[in-house]
C-alpha cells in the first residue's frame, strides 16, 4: 500500500471520529485556552507528521515534547493557574510519561481541551494523549478508535444538591422527582442521570451546559436544584466554590455509574500503548514496595522487580525503546502512584483509604501486572 493511499485513508478516519466524538463526550468540560506558561496555543503536530510503519514514540522523541491533553479546570486534577502551569493528578500522569520518554518530567505541553474536543484531538495528532477525566467505555473503544491505558482513578456519577432544599447523604434518585438537573452537554453524565431518573420514577427537567464553569455559576445561582457528575469533581468542586451561605450535600453514597478514568491514546500503536501503560504500572509497583522519590536512589541496585524496573540486570525498558534509567526518572522526578494521589487529591478530601482507589493489598483496585 503507497503512503499516499495510507494518509489518504488516514485522513478520511479523522472525518469520521470527529464526526462520531459531537455526540459521544463525556465527563468533565475544561476551558479550550492552554497553559500559557507551558504552552502557547494547540501545538501544530498533526498525524500526517506520523511515518505510517513507526511509533509515536519516534515522533514525541523527535520532538522533545509529549503533548498531554487535559481539561485545565478539573479542580484537582488538573487545573491551569494564574501563572500558566498546570497542577494535578491528570498533570502529573502527563509528567510521569514525559519522564519516562524524555528523562525530563517537565518537557510537556499541556493542551486544554473540552470534552467534545479532545478525542478528535487525538486523531489528528494534535495531542499524543489524554489525560482528562476521560471514562472508558465499550463505543469509545470501538467506535471512536480510542485506545485506553490502566485505569489511574476509579470514579462514579453522583449528585451534589443544597441541604437547605431538603436534600441530605441519604437522598436518592427518586427524590430528584420534580427537580431541575443541570449537568454537561451531550455527556454520558448527560445519559446515565436521565436513565437513572427513569428508573426510578423521577420525572426530572435536564438543562445542560457546554462547560462545567457554566454548569456551576447556574447551580450556585439557584438556577437548577441539582448538578451531577463523576464524585471526584463534585468533591472539588464543593471544597473551592460552595458559598459560605449555602451547605452543599453529595449523594447517594453509591455512585449511578462506573467511571474507570485514565490515560487514553490512539488505536493499534502498541508502543506507544506499551510505554504509557508501564510508566502508570511503574509508580504502581513503586508504591506497593514503599518505594518513592525520596529514597529511590538507595533501590537502584536491588535485585528482581525493583532493580529491573529501576534499572538493572534484566531491565525492559531499553526492549520498549526507553533508557533503562526510564522509570527511575518517572519515581525520581514525579513520584510513586501515592505520591500523586495524595499531593493532589488528600487536599480536597478524596482519601485512598476505604476506596476503590486503594491498592490491591489494602482491599482496593489499584493493581499492577508484574514487571518481568
Amino acid at each position: 500500500m503507497s503512503k499516499l493511499f495510507k494518509l489518504l485513508s488516514l485522513f478520511l478516519a479523522v472525518g469520521v471520529v470527529a464526526a462520531a466524538c459531537s455526540s459521544d463526550s463525556s465527563d468533565d468540560a475544561g476551558t479550550t485556552t492552554a497553559a500559557p506558561a507551558e504552552t502557547t496555543e494547540a501545538p501544530a503536530t498533526t498525524a500526517v507528521e506520523l511515518d505510517a510503519d513507526g511509533s509515536l514514540l519516534d515522533t514525541v522523541i523527535a520532538r522533545g515534547k509529549v503533548h498531554c491533553g487535559v481539561s485545565g479546570s478539573a479542580v484537582a486534577f488538573s487545573e491551569t493557574q494564574a501563572d500558566g502551569s498546570v497542577t494535578g493528578f491528570d498533570a502529573d500522569y502527563c509528567r510521569a510519561v514525559a519522564a519516562a520518554v524524555l528523562g525530563d518530567a517537565n518537557a510537556v505541553e499541556f493542551v486544554a481541551l473540552t470534552a467534545s474536543e479532545r478525542f478528535t484531538a487525538v486523531q489528528t495528532g494534535d495531542v499524543d494523549l489524554l489525560m482528562r477525566n476521560t471514562t472508558w467505555t465499550q463505543s469509545r473503544d470501538s467506535d471512536l478508535g480510542m485506545d485506553f491505558g490502566p485505569t489511574t482513578y476509579y470514579d462514579g456519577q453522583q449528585l451534589m444538591a443544597r441541604v437547605s432544599d431538603g436534600f441530605d447523604a441519604s437522598s436518592t434518585v427518586a427524590d430528584l422527582d420534580g427537580a431541575i438537573v443541570c449537568t454537561n452537554a451531550g455527556t454520558t453524565t448527560e445519559k446515565n442521570i436521565a436513565e437513572a431518573a427513569e428508573l426510578a420514577g423521577a420525572d426530572i427537567e435536564l438543562l445542560a451546559f457546554e462547560t462545567s464553569d457554566e454548569v456551576y455559576e447556574t447551580f450556585i445561582a439557584g438556577g437548577c436544584d441539582i448538578t451531577t457528575t463523576d464524585g471526584s469533581a463534585l468533591v472539588g468542586r464543593k471544597v473551592k466554590q460552595q458559598p459560605a451561605d449555602q451547605e452543599w450535600v453529595i449523594f447517594p453514597a453509591t455512585p449511578i455509574s462506573k467511571e474507570p478514568l485514565g490515560p487514553t491514546y490512539g488505536q493499534n500503536d502498541s508502543v506507544w500503548a506499551d510505554v504509557i501503560n508501564w510508566t502508570v504500572y511503574a509508580t504502581i509497583i513503586m508504591d506497593e514496595y514503599g518505594i518513592g522519590s525520596s529514597n529511590v536512589d538507595d533501590h537502584v541496585n536491588d535485585p528482581g522487580e525493583v532493580g529491573r524496573l529501576l534499572g538493572g540486570e534484566g531491565e525492559l525498558q531499553t526492549v520498549m525503546g526507553l533508557s533503562a534509567d526510564a522509570f527511575y526518572q518517572v519515581i525520581k522526578q514525579v513520584g510513586n502512584y501515592s505520591e500523586i494521589y495524595n499531593s493532589n487529591l488528600n487536599p480536597v478530601g478524596l482519601v485512598r483509604e476505604g476506596s476503590a482507589n486503594a491498592g490491591w493489598l489494602d482491599g482496593g483496585l489499584i493493581y499492577a501486572p508484574p514487571a518481568r
